[in-house]
């Protein structure tokens, strides 16, 4: 991406030269682009550290998944014990 803001950046200078523009006219455009270019690839960056502290940190509080113990059942309808779904069983 920051490679295309580069090529942008050169690239309209020289249209704007083209098609008229004087060169100070085309020297501030550059100028201009190369700041939010610039603008934009800081603040690019800043998300993605952000996002992998996020992430690390998710990942470091989430508990682990996988084989979770020899008694352990999972969802609706894997109840062993005499409790049904209904409520109280026969021997209650």
């Amino acid at each position: 991406m920051v490679r295309w803001a580069a090529f942008s950046c050169l690239l309209v200078p020289v249209v704007l030269v083209v098609y008229g523009t004087s060169y100070g006219g085309a020297a501030v455009a550059t100028l201009g682009l190369a700041a939010v270019t610039a603008a934009c690839r800081i603040l690019l960056r800043h998300s993605e550290k952000t996002q992998r502290a996020a992430a690390r940190v998710f990942a470091e509080d989430s508990p682990p998944t996988g084989h979770r113990g020899r008694h352990s059942r999972s969802g609706s309808g894997s109840h062993r014990g005499c409790h049904g779904p209904g409520g109280l069983s026969p021997h209650d």
